[in-house]
């Protein structure tokens, strides 16, 4: 299925809210986190397997964009993509949008990889869990790239800064 999975929802809790009325970049993350999460354990990854085969994945490249800003008590919705897969890799994209009205808030991409963790090195996934993401990771291709998926932070151009405009 081309469908994202919809596995992920929570509401943005008094505690994350800054200064500015609005969640704070820090929970953006925890909340991608929580995502990343329930993706891990939809495919047998997560605490469980951590705990039974010592084991686990990590993120090791992340990249979130913000696209409006969401306050305490927003109903959030998480999509997720397996925009890849090999045998010691996952990568991933969520988008968190708000929960009731759908419009987009952020998203995050992430790049995972597979450790054990008795020798904190990189190991292959099983053959099962392989096979399951590799084949999320097709379903999910026949669907459309997400714009912001692979981009980098801009570098600042001197020449097209507000530096010393009035």
């Amino acid at each position: 299925m081309t469908t994202p999975l919809a596995i992920h929802r929570e509401t943005v809790r008094p505690e994350w809210i800054d200064y500015n009325g609005h969640m704070n970049v820090a929970y953006y993350l925890l909340a991608f986190d929580h995502a990343t999460d329930a993706v891990l354990d939809r495919f047998g990854i997560g605490k469980g397997y951590v705990a039974a085969e010592n084991r686990s994945v990590f993120v090791v490249d992340a990249h979130l964009t913000y696209a409006r800003e969401v306050t305490e008590g927003a109903p959030l919705r998480f999509d997720s993509l397996v925009l890849g897969a090999d045998a010691k890799r996952l990568h991933l994209f969520h988008e968190m949008r708000h929960g009731e009205e759908g419009w987009l808030a952020a998203t995050a991409e992430f790049m995972l990889l597979h450790v054990d963790l008795a020798t904190r090195k990189t190991c292959p996934f099983s053959p099962e869990v392989a096979a399951a993401l590799a084949g999320q990771a097709a379903a999910h291709a026949a669907g459309p790239w997400p714009p912001q998926a692979g981009r980098a932070v801009a570098r600042l151009n001197p020449d097209q800064s507000d530096r010393g405009r009035a």
